[in-house]
């Protein structure tokens, strides 16, 4: 029976790779000299570090160009509140992987409501998604990539006959 996995999965090197550049940029741009401003990447969370709460909006937009410019789908950043105190800014960026539970439930009930012959069931972080035909799977990948509903970039492997 012909089936294949939808996953969400992230590039850490890349993602390293654009946090670093994003902090090459900070060192040139002329807004930004003098000023205490950096990005730090620790477990999948971007903190991003200012003297000001003005900055963390101009250094949230340099880090979305890097990562869109190292091919990572921004839809993955959970941006959370800045917090401020008299001296300094903070704010976390998490990068989201994995198909968790509700967005899961949300991609099976999509395939169901489409009436696509196919079944989907999760698996940890992933989704597998099975059909008795190969063609009912290419359906149900085209269907997925054009709905606007998924707030997550996914990606489709081990597609098996």
């Amino acid at each position: 029976m012909p089936s294949f996995d939808i996953v969400s999965k992230l590039d850490s090197h890349e993602v390293s790779n654009a946090v670093d550049q994003a902090n090459r940029e900070l060192d040139k741009r002329f807004d930004f000299r003098g000023a205490d401003a950096s990005f730090e990447l620790a477990d999948g969370v971007v903190t991003l570090k200012a003297d000001a709460e003005f900055r963390l909006k101009q250094m949230q937009e340099v880090l979305f160009q890097r990562l869109v410019a190292r091919g990572i789908d921004i839809r993955c950043a959970d941006v959370a509140d800045p917090e401020t105190n008299l001296s300094a800014a903070r704010q976390k960026v998490t990068l989201k992987q994995g198909v968790d539970q509700p967005l899961g439930k949300k991609i099976i009930k999509l395939l169901k409501d489409a009436g696509l012959k196919v079944q989907a069931q999760i698996q940890g972080d992933q989704l597998r998604v099975n059909g008795k035909k190969r063609d009912d799977l290419q359906v149900a990948i085209a269907f997925l990539r054009k709905s606007e509903e998924i707030d997550m970039p996914l990606q489709y492997e081990n597609f098996r006959d």
